[in-house]
């Protein structure tokens, strides 16, 4: 096991190199720039103007070698400071990431406790009317956005019932109640979303191990079906499951950058639109290369989650 979680973490080393190039130059190729952006707010744009910005804001140098001195700060933890504000983009991230690392959690609590016993129902009542609701219900939740399902929730409650969700966040420490009645409608939508794709997978996955030997044999021992679904079935059925929970983290963050803009909550997505509306490069690659180690950790312990499930798999 030793062994295997080394290699990958070295597997890591040239994956976030590589993505840490493409962020970096990818922020650059937007159209506009942060010093425009500036000479704009002052209605000044004298070349000396521009030129005493580039050169305080270190952008008069080479790309590559902005590259590799803002590579170099990253390998020390410094991910640079702010263009705009002049503070550390550690500490803004730092002070954004635990916000949206709740709403993930929400979110991906809401998308299981729906997704896992749907598909095991779906899968036991194959072709029964349960089964054709939930598949609808998937279906709907595949074609239809989280983010227009949260405009709706803005929009017509307020206009039918003079209702609207919690706008002003609260901390969680601070009063968890509140924080929660704020939190808990967008981690709805997204885990809703996130659900339908799960709950198929389940579905299908379920209707295959539900016809192997072994399950057929659990029967004829006169085994519970419960004892059967639960026992022998659900374990071997949720490897395939896992792997696409895995997969979907990068759809989890996506997708709470718009919601937490409908929502006002002041996340890690808040923060990306922000700095990106201001070309502000460090807090936008700082961002990125936050997010892409915390999807490529999601995925590794995925992988190593195989071995509890499935105690046939070894890491070597």
């Amino acid at each position: 096991m030793q062994a295997y979680l080394l290699r990958r973490l070295l597997a890591l080393v040239p994956t976030l190199l590589l993505t840490s190039v493409i962020v970096f130059l990818s922020i650059r190729l937007i159209p506009g720039n942060v010093i425009d952006l500036m000479l704009s707010q002052n209605d000044v744009s004298t070349v000396q103007d521009r030129a005493s910005i580039e050169a305080a804001l270190g952008l008069d140098e080479p790309l590559f070698l902005q590259y590799f001195k803002w590579i170099g700060g990253v390998l020390t933890g410094d991910l640079g400071r702010s263009l705009w504000r002049g503070t550390p983009v550690s500490e803004q991230i730092l002070a954004r990431l635990p916000i949206s690392i709740e709403l993930g959690l929400l979110a991906m609590f809401v998308a299981l406790t729906v997704a896992i016993p749907t598909g095991i129902y779906s899968a036991i009542r194959q072709d029964t009317l349960g089964d054709y609701v939930a598949r609808s219900f998937s279906l709907v939740m595949l074609a239809v956005p989280s983010f227009w399902l949260g405009t709706l929730v803005m929009v017509f409650p307020s206009v039918w019932w003079r209702w609207s969700p919690e706008l002003e966040y609260t901390p969680f420490f601070q009063d968890p109640a509140t924080n929660l009645s704020h939190m808990l409608v967008p981690a709805i939508l997204l885990g809703l979303s996130l659900s339908a794709v799960t709950m198929r997978m389940t579905r299908t996955m379920m209707l295959e191990v539900m016809r192997q030997d072994y399950v057929r044999t659990a029967r004829a021992k006169g085994l519970s079906e419960s004892v059967v679904v639960l026992g022998h079935a659900l374990r071997n059925g949720l490897i395939p499951v896992v792997t696409l929970i895995g997969l979907q983290a990068p759809l989890l963050i996506g997708g709470s950058v718009i919601l937490e803009q409908i929502f006002m909550i002041p996340g890690m997505g808040t923060l990306l639109l922000e700095a990106v509306s201001q070309r502000d490069y460090p807090v936008v690659t700082g961002v990125f290369l936050v997010v892409g180690v915390s999807v490529l950790l999601i995925n590794l312990m995925v992988d190593l989650s195989y071995g509890f499930l499935d105690p046939k798999v070894r890491h070597q």
